[in-house]
């Protein structure tokens, strides 16, 4: 048993269910605070250490609700991007580790904010941005043959965007100075906690796979037979690739059964309409 199973089994039952969706009502207020009184955020609200060393602890919660776009557009598009990847680590992992990911990041940042300040004697104003990118790279270690749509039409899988990320991540560490580069390390600490001092999430994931591979491969085949699979969304089944992975949706009413492409993205069926 790790440390993970320990807290999980200390602390679990407060896990927060759904909290992404928490986190995206923040960056709401964030924007509509934005556009009351610019100044108010950072006057108040935002990560800064000298502060929090007089006492204002509220600014370690709420620099979170700093937005990551302006636009309206920018920053729907974004809160819709970040509730699903963060619906689907959550579905993954279970409610209690995905709860702890985050809560390593935001320390992570508090953690950079204090260091900085009492190393260098700087107050260096962190926002969230990178805490909600790590989702991603979280996501491609978890699943990297996961397709994305790049302006809903260029397909791209997660490993990729995720080794992406990671170069600009690496380039961001070799061009900053001290304080920098202690920012850009920090703000990555959940996934370096999550992924390198504990294998798990990845493992379970090819356990799953594998055991899947081995129930269809001891299954007796009928010759001549269809095919069991079929996606809902884009017809393919496991005579197309034999290493396609299908899951029915428990949101859709009937027995809907899609690719992981689509499992995530599809459009809900039922009795009312999609």
């Amino acid at each position: 048993m790790n440390w993970m199973d320990v807290l999980e089994r200390k602390f679990g039952r407060f896990a927060v269910r759904n909290l992404m969706l928490y986190l995206i009502i923040f960056y709401i207020f964030g924007y509509m605070i934005g556009m009351a009184n610019p100044g108010f955020y950072y006057q108040y609200l935002a990560l800064d250490a000298s502060a929090i060393c007089r006492g204002e602890i509220w600014r370690i919660v709420t620099f979170l609700i700093w937005p990551p776009a302006s636009n309206p557009l920018w920053l729907a598009l974004l809160s819709f991007i970040y509730y699903q990847l963060g619906q689907t680590l959550e579905q993954m992992w279970g409610t209690f580790r995905f709860n702890l990911y985050i809560i390593i990041g935001i320390l992570g940042y508090v953690l950079a904010a204090l260091i900085i300040y009492f190393v260098w004697g700087q107050v260096y104003l962190l926002t969230a941005g990178n805490l909600y990118l790590t989702m991603l790279l979280a996501f491609a270690m978890t699943i990297p043959d996961m397709q994305f749509y790049l302006y809903f039409v260029i397909p791209v899988k997660a490993k990729w965007l995720g080794i992406f990320y990671g170069v600009m991540i690496i380039l961001e560490f070799v061009q900053s100075n001290g304080p920098g580069r202690v920012a850009v390390v920090m703000s990555v600490l959940n996934f370096i906690v999550f992924f390198f001092s504990n294998k798990r999430p990845v493992q379970r994931a090819k356990q799953a796979k594998r055991r899947r591979d081995f129930t269809v491969k001891m299954q007796p085949k009928t010759p001549g037979s269809g095919p069991r699979h079929r996606c809902a969304v884009c017809g393919k089944t496991e005579q197309d690739d034999p290493n396609l992975e299908f899951r029915f949706c428990s949101k859709c009413e009937g027995n809907y059964e899609y690719c992981l492409e689509h499992l995530y993205t599809h459009i809900h069926v039922t009795k009312g309409g999609a």
